[in-house]
């Protein structure tokens, strides 16, 4: 394995027609230690609530804000906080009133393939929730809890 050195701007994108998920790493890049993808999100978007079975997830907040939910706590995180989520445990976010940045960390390396199954969904039709829960099947995530309009 090699080091890893991306600039500013550079990863490969994800569109998520709402907005694009950049890669910084991936299995390949860190021998399957944890993946890392950079977000910039719209006011006001979220994901379902939901449960990764094969990684826990970290995020940095960059810029902007995110509510957290984890579990039936409710967390607001402005830039500079870092949340940690066990493997195992429901959870789910919302930003803020301003466009958002964050950083996403899966320990081991996963939901790089669930990214990019989405993106092919967006790209063929409207998904609908069905559609949705089994890309998340397909990649160890469970949707637990309604998905939010504007999710997809």
């Amino acid at each position: 394995m090699e080091a890893l050195v991306l600039r500013p701007g550079e990863g490969r994108a994800i569109d998520l027609d709402a907005f694009t998920m950049t890669v910084k790493a991936s299995a390949d890049d860190t021998d399957g230690l944890f993946s890392l993808l950079e977000a910039k999100e719209p006011p006001g978007f979220g994901p379902p609530i939901h449960v990764h079975h094969d990684a826990a997830e970290a995020f940095y907040v960059v810029e902007g804000e995110y509510i957290m939910f984890l579990e039936d706590r409710e967390v607001t995180c402005p830039a500079g906080s870092f949340v940690f989520i066990p493997l195992g445990m429901r959870h789910g976010f919302r930003v803020g009133s301003v466009p958002s940045r964050k950083l996403n960390f899966y320990f081991p390396a996963v939901m790089i393939g669930y990214f990019d199954d989405l993106s092919d969904a967006l790209r063929r039709d409207h998904v609908v929730d069905d559609e949705l829960a089994e890309i998340a099947r397909r990649h160890s995530m469970e949707i637990v809890g309604p998905v939010p309009e504007g999710y997809v």
